[in-house]
């Protein structure tokens, strides 16, 4: 018994040694640096071992340096496909996380693990991958996808290249071609677009080109010995290369229509590779007159129908309820924007009837309904039927900055003395934006019949009708984006965005400033009649570069084009009704 009892004491002695030895080192574990340690302190060690953790991941060249994600700009400038790999973190971490750990953890891994990943995994992925890509992938891409593109390349929808979207770059077109139209090669060189009814839309052949507006109206460009030549229509021009002047090159135009010819000189703007042409006035008024024009009068004045001279007039019974003058004139350049609204809608009125005089009822029975027409090509016909206070008032703001413009150049204007001797014209313009792309020029009349493409559909703009030009840099097809202000019926829908061609802009400049110029004239006629108050010096003097007399030969020079182009036309319907050389 006492024998007994003295092994248990012994026993119970061991147990209390034991238990004083673990004290000390329990309490010495606890102080022992841990290798997770707290969040804040252990960061910066985080930071600097993320790469090495997951280096597959790092270097992964698919991701960050294969051509179709780099090179697109749909996929180079979004965060999410450049800069990162698989999941919206870095490494395939979850967000939040450096090398695959939880929150505030640095570190901190499982028993096994390096760097806070499963058992077996290096830097964070799951089992078998490298980066935290699901298996199969590179780059944290989806399968058989490179750059963390959508099926295609770079990042663009299947069958759009550029990553644009459906309607802009389709395949085998671009963003200026409609849907449904089809590409012929031409036998002996060339190519053609069709329309989806058989219809031609363009051709381009031997240094010609040939395009049909919407609306059946028809012109021909082409370069030949030196000239450009032009036909629109039943008219057209001819334009040469004629003086260089300070720098700048000086084309004149020998317009012939309607049986009579009329001389325009043009100054030459080389910009991006290409060479725009700007309206010279042939004559300046004195200064003061400008500056007459754009200030207001002391009392505005009543200008009437009868006034104008308008009453009677088909073209106005026909546009009478799309536009309207305004009730008073408060100033000259009030009275120049309804000259000049007046001078493109009779413009408009002469390219239906010489177009398709079939085109006149048709055109006036949609102007007569509220329905628009259009059917399912809801972006080409247009809602408006009247032009608004607010276009129209953006109209008059252009025309008075142009005539501020005109006093301070009329200033420098020396006169005919100075074309003296002017050496040849060496055919190079100088390297400027032409006005049609000066930021300061956004409201554009069309002066002529206009084909465009909005929403992949095909629509018309004709002359009176108002854009507002959006971009500012032309694209590689030598076009810019632009907004339709305003439109007639049947024109394309008011609002639309659309694809223009610089040339057509320029022209539309063209024209504003040439008409400008008549209304100053006319303005110079009617100055202190008819209540109108008089105004300082009307009188004109020549330009400095005086233009020259008409080329009599223009006529028959845009006769023989127009037989070239039936001529070519004629082959190309055979051709593309034969089915050869479909794209």
């Amino acid at each position: 018994m006492n024998r007994t009892l003295g092994v248990e004491k012994m026993l119970r002695q061991w147990v209390a040694f034991l238990l004083l030895m673990m004290v000390p080192a329990l309490a010495w574990s606890q102080k022992k640096p841990s290798g997770g340690g707290s969040a804040p302190k252990a960061a910066p060690q985080s930071h600097a071992s993320a790469p090495h953790a997951s280096a597959p991941s790092h270097q992964a060249a698919p991701s960050h340096g294969s051509t179709p994600s780099h090179g697109s700009t749909a996929s180079h400038g979004s965060t999410p496909s450049h800069a990162t790999t698989g999941r919206p973190a870095t490494g395939g971490s979850k967000p939040a996380q450096a090398g695959g750990n939880k929150p505030a953890q640095a570190g901190g891994s499982r028993p096994g693990q390096t760097g806070g990943s499963r058992p077996g995994t290096a830097g964070g992925n799951k089992p078998g991958q490298a980066g935290g890509n699901k298996p199969g992938q590179t780059g944290g891409n989806k399968p058989g996808v490179a750059g963390g593109n959508r099926p295609g390349a770079g990042g663009n929808k299947p069958g759009v290249a550029g990553g644009n979207k459906p309607g802009g770059n389709k395949p085998g077109g671009n963003a200026h071609q409609p849907a449904g139209t089809r590409n012929v090669s031409l036998k002996g060189g060339g190519r053609a677009s069709v329309r989806a009814n058989g219809q031609i839309r363009s051709v381009d052949r031997g240094g010609m080109h040939i395009e049909h507006g919407v609306r059946g109206g028809r012109t021909v460009v082409s370069e030949r010995n030196g000239a450009r030549i032009v036909t629109r229509g039943r008219g057209g021009y001819v334009q040469r290369a004629y003086v260089t002047r300070g720098g700048h090159a000086y084309y004149s135009r020998t317009f012939y229509a309607g049986g009579r010819y009329h001389v325009g000189l043009y100054r030459g703007y080389g910009w991006g590779g290409h060479t725009y042409f700007g309206f010279y006035p042939g004559v300046w008024y004195h200064p003061g007159f400008y500056g007459w024009g754009w200030h207001p009068w002391g009392v505005p004045i009543a200008w009437g129908i009868g006034a104008w001279g308008w009453g009677g007039a088909p073209w106005w019974g026909f546009y009478g309820g799309w536009w309207n003058p305004y009730p008073v004139y408060a100033a000259p350049y009030f009275w120049l924007t309804d000259y000049l609204l007046a001078d493109s809608l009779q413009a408009a009125y002469a390219a239906r009837a010489e177009a398709n005089a079939d085109a006149m009822a048709a055109d006036a029975q949609a102007s007569a309904g509220d329905n628009g027409g259009g059917g399912d090509a809801a972006p080409v016909a247009s809602a408006g039927v009247s032009l608004s206070p607010e276009v129209k008032e953006a109209i008059a703001q252009e025309v008075k900055a142009q005539l501020a413009a005109q006093e301070s150049q009329a200033a420098t204007q020396g006169g005919a003395a100075a074309a003296g001797n002017a050496p040849a014209p060496s055919g190079a313009s100088d390297q400027t934006p032409p006005p049609a792309l000066d930021p300061a020029n956004r409201t554009f009349v069309v002066d002529s019949d206009v084909t465009v493409v909005a929403n992949g559909q095909e629509c018309g703009l004709t002359s009176g009708d108002v854009v507002t030009r959006l971009s500012d840099t032309p694209d590689a097809d030598q076009n810019v984006t632009a907004s339709v202000s305003a439109t007639k019926k049947g024109d394309c829908a008011s609002g639309a965005t659309v694809a223009v061609k610089v040339d057509d802009l320029q022209e539309m400049y063209n024209h504003f400033q040439e008409t400008l110029t008549n209304g100053m004239g006319e303005l110079a006629k009617k100055q202190g009649t008819g209540g109108m108050p008089k105004a300082p010096d009307a009188g004109t003097q020549a330009s400095d570069i005086p233009a020259p007399a008409p080329d009599t030969s223009v006529a028959k020079t845009l006769q023989d084009q127009q037989q070239q182009a039936d001529q070519t036309e004629s082959q190309v319907k055979q051709e593309a009704a034969a089915g050869g050389g479909g794209q």
